[in-house]
């Protein structure tokens, strides 16, 4: 299939497709006139792309994860990495708690019937 109709059964750009491309993560045959071709593989190929930036990984870890997942094994290095990646996940999740709780902090301290922004607590906004 061509690369529109890749965008097209895939709901992802063309200029994403492509992205992927230079990245690695998705390969093409070309027809002599330069056209891309993908196998019928590609759109679960893209879905899998989709669902592993979903998740957070950058396009180099999903790039040193597809081996695996085309061997249809996983090794001790592949786990190792996927646990970085729960853990670096982890960490922006209690980082966005922690900008959430200050947020909420603001929020009330402005809601008090005398106060206003001049009077918005410093101290919660520092982390």
């Amino acid at each position: 299939m061509r690369i529109g109709e890749l965008a097209e059964k895939t709901g992802v750009s063309v200029r994403a497709l492509r992205y992927y491309e230079e990245q690695g993560l998705l390969t093409a045959d070309r027809s002599g006139g330069g056209q891309r071709h993908y196998g019928d593989s590609a759109v679960e190929r893209v879905h899998l792309i989709q669902a592993l930036y979903a998740a957070g990984l950058s396009s180099r870890t999903i790039l040193d994860l597809l081996p695996c997942v085309d061997a249809k094994v996983n090794t001790p290095e592949s786990r190792a990495l996927l646990r970085a990646e729960r853990a670096r996940i982890d960490e922006q999740i209690r980082q966005l708690r922690d900008a959430r709780d200050r947020l909420d902090a603001v929020i009330a301290s402005s809601e008090s019937p005398t106060s206003g922004c001049a009077h918005v607590e410093s101290d919660a906004l520092v982390p």
